[in-house]
């Protein structure tokens, strides 16, 4: 359903198990740059009345997700840790030339939203079935069907701004570059690395 052309190493799970205050601290500050695309995306595209509406009520929902990471956090004793680059959209972000038209530019930006929502998915996939804390485990499961749904939402509003032809071929030329980038990945306690 995603269209991933190379799934995490299930391995990835044990490192996450050993690190759940860096996994989940990576995740908190994943749901607020969720938020802050949301944000920046209101921003810069106005004019695209439907986006607009649909970014409003993703911003919502990813602060309420950031919520929930930082209760998590709070619930074992811990405090929210610094931010770090997140070394897998800094190498994904690189695919497309910078430039060219607002609408080229937007489509670009839906792309990569909707691929790191559909990583993102997968993995918190991988976290709801391995992870041995069940609590833990419930928690990325309902998480997994929101991320599924922005995915999709993002892929839909690129399919609908764009020429449809040309958006598949950049999405399908964007998963198989996503896929030699995580060849090197899925060997840190973060959610995408």
């Amino acid at each position: 359903m995603l269209g991933l052309k190379l799934p995490t190493d299930p391995r990835w799970v044990n490192i996450v198990e050993k690190n759940i205050e860096d996994i989940l601290t990576d995740h908190a500050y994943c749901e607020q740059k969720a938020a802050s695309t949301a944000i920046s995306l209101i921003v810069g595209f106005p004019e695209y009345t439907e986006l607009v509406q649909e970014m409003i009520a993703l911003v919502k929902e990813e602060i309420s997700h950031f919520k929930m990471v930082h209760d998590r956090i709070l619930d074992h004793g811990w405090t929210l840790g610094r931010d770090r680059k997140d070394e897998y959209v800094l190498k994904l972000i690189t695919f497309f030339p910078k430039g060219g038209s607002r609408t080229t530019q937007l489509v670009h930006r839906l792309l990569y939203a909707a691929l790191i929502e559909a990583r993102s998915c997968e993995r918190f996939r991988l976290l709801s079935e391995e992870l041995e804390d069940k609590e833990l485990a419930e928690f990325y499961r309902k998480l997994m069907v929101s991320e599924a749904n922005h995915y999709t939402m993002f892929l839909g509003f690129a399919r609908q701004y764009g020429d449809r032809k040309e958006v598949d071929k950049k999405w399908n030329d964007l998963l198989d570059f996503e896929a030699e980038i995580m060849k090197d990945l899925s060997n840190s306690e973060t959610i995408h690395g």
